[in-house]
């Protein structure tokens, strides 16, 4: 029964990465926002869904935007820093986290947040979405996103939407399979992984000889010989700080014999009844692997304490979901529109572009290894991933109108999604779909009608999280030639350079920005010998400070300035670099270089 209903210029329901994106954009542009959450937490994978090590968008190039802002707020709040994992350069707690997303939308008077809550109905005006009902309350709006975790408004609202593989005759796809076949059919989307946090209790015995972390009880159906070889590859230690977070605690969240679970996704999306059944069971799997580990390694390792906001608070609040239900959209985004250009380093540019990742094309089907064509490039001395953008038009329906999704529910086939569904990605559409939807409010006009230049020209010039729409390796948001830069190549499409580094010149030819020093004093100085072992892979043999002397690190950043100055040194010459070790990844991210 509703008992109130609410009226709001942007109603945004989920409150996941791109959902919790979209309203802070919305409101801060000015809309009058309504935010809807199923979970007391919101940012979804960034937090509630535990996935606290990020992938993608580690450039400093490609730090912009609400992800750049939360990047910033991360390494202020976070005691001790970032450099906490190998699997990621931003490791933290997903407290944090959950702390700044709150933060930001508490500043907001005209956001409405109320949690707890998932859509029952959605009202229609002929093609037009014009609200929807809750349990208890309705709410009634000009442009109505949907943030879920699953893409369930377009369910309730039957706008058309894809759920499955596409054929390589649909659109060409490279990846994509000739036929439908049994795997295809057993993995209809990618897996979730329901995320547990361990903790490390340390050596220390109780007068009793009992060791110090509680035993982890297996769950139903326990069968050990799934995990059997999970961390083989690795060693337990280098397994365990794949995503170790500050404070002795590690996120379990691995794709070799570990947590990912695939039984029956189609459950996910056939009713609340079998979605429950599925959670319960993909969580069960957590916490057989979580027992299993710790049968394995000790009772040194348990179950994370006061972490989630629940009773088993070692537990996410609910799956990673990789994947959804996506739009059929006005654009779909394929494996080509990601996949670098021939002889290039960087995807071809949407038209319409609003956001930009980098990932690579990365699939979870658990026992299975899918080849896919690779994007990944060398850069910066590690493995990173081709640039791509996002088109504004895979936001909007065909038909339907007062409506734009913001999540991994885009237009996306299969196969891309395995690069656009990063937390980062996700963040920058969220953020331009917020954006949109309150220039459509400001404008009276419906998404599909939204002038694309208005809206690239807004996220660039947002004087809050301006944001990168052209993916340029060498244009960092510090610089001051960056609008012009990215304007540039916006009004000339044509001119986008193949290799990813548009002709500015180098940063090391402008003074340093207060960024640029505030990085360098939060660094060390390490001297030692430089040496490439291939064109993108560098060495150090420490010399000084004398704690690490004889040790030996990869040399990698996330700077083009830097970058540059490590591609062109002297091999096996002695050189002083500024920046922070991470043991767990035997690396040093260089943040300043100087001669020896």
């Amino acid at each position: 029964m509703v008992n109130q209903t609410y009226i709001a210029d942007v109603l945004v329901v989920g409150g996941g990465t791109g959902g919790t994106a979209a309203a802070i954009q919305a409101a801060r542009r000015g809309a009058k926002t309504i935010l809807v959450s199923e979970f007391s937490w919101l940012g979804g994978m960034l937090t509630s869904a535990g996935v606290s090590a990020p992938d993608g968008n580690e450039l400093e190039a490609f730090q912009t935007g609400l992800w750049g802002a939360f990047l910033q707020e991360l390494r202020q709040r976070q005691p001790g820093g970032l450099d906490n994992s190998w699997v990621s350069f931003f490791s933290y707690d997903p407290r944090i986290g959950a702390e700044i997303f709150a933060n930001w939308v508490q500043e907001l008077p005209n956001l409405h947040w109320i949690s707890g809550q998932v859509p029952i109905e959605v009202y229609r005006q002929g093609d037009s979405i014009t609200g929807v009902r809750f349990a208890d309350f309705a709410v009634t709006a000009k442009i109505i996103l949907d943030g879920t975790e699953l893409g369930d408004l377009l369910a309730l609202a039957e706008i058309p939407y894809r759920w499955g593989w596409e054929l390589q005759s649909e659109w060409g796809e490279p990846s994509a399979p000739v036929n439908f076949n049994s795997f295809t059919k057993r993995y209809p989307v990618q897996a979730p992984t329901y995320v547990v946090i361990m903790q490390d209790f340390g050596d220390a015995m109780s007068t009793t000889g009992v060791a110090a972390a509680p035993e982890i009880p297996a769950a139903p159906n326990y069968n050990p010989s799934e995990f059997t070889g999970a961390w083989d590859a690795y060693g337990a230690e280098t397994f365990l700080n794949y995503g170790r977070l500050p404070g002795g605690r590690f996120m379990i969240n691995w794709p070799i014999c570990g947590n990912d679970y695939g039984q029956g996704l189609g459950r996910l999306i056939e009713s609340d009844v079998s979605r429950g059944e599925f959670i319960q069971e993909s969580r069960w799997h957590s916490q057989n692997f979580a027992h299993f580990i710790q049968n394995q390694l000790g009772r040194r390792y348990g179950l994370a304490e006061k972490v989630f906001p629940h009773t088993s608070t070692a537990f996410a609040l609910h799956p990673y979901y990789r994947e959804s239900r996506r739009l059929v959209g006005l654009t779909t985004v394929r494996e080509q529109d990601i996949l670098p250009i021939a002889e290039g380093r960087v995807a071809s540019i949407f038209n319409d572009a609003f956001a930009v990742g980098n990932y690579a094309n990365d699939h979870h089907y658990p026992g299975v290894q899918f080849s896919l064509q690779p994007k990944s490039i060398r850069w910066g001395g590690r493995w990173t991933g081709t640039p791509f953008t996002i088109p504004y038009n895979s936001l909007i329906p065909t038909t339907t109108d007062g409506f734009l999704v913001c999540e991994k529910n885009i237009s996306v086939s299969h196969i891309a999604n395995g690069a656009t569904r990063l937390q980062p990605v996700v963040m920058g559409i969220g953020q331009a779909a917020g954006m949109a939807a309150a220039m459509c409010v400001e404008l009276n006009c419906q998404p599909r009608h939204l002038p694309i230049r208005a809206l690239q020209t807004a996220l660039l010039a947002d004087n809050r999280s301006k944001t990168a729409i052209i993916p340029l390796f060498n244009l960092p948001p510090n610089r001051s030639d960056w609008l012009h830069w990215q304007l540039y190549y916006l009004n000339n499409p044509q001119a986008y350079p193949d290799s990813g580094y548009c002709p500015c010149p180098s940063e090391n030819e402008y003074p340093d920005s207060a960024f640029d020093k505030a990085l360098i004093r939060e660094s060390n100085c390490f001297k030692g010998i430089f040496s490439r072992l291939d064109r993108q892979e560098y060495r150090f043999a420490v010399t000084a400070p004398a704690a690490y002397q004889g040790q030996n690190w990869q040399l990698v950043t996330l700077r083009s300035h830097i970058d540059e100055q490590l591609s062109a040194y002297p091999h096996e010459q002695l050189v002083t670099l500024w920046g922070r070790y991470n043991h767990f990844g035997n690396w040093l991210l260089v943040e300043h270089l100087n001669g020896g």
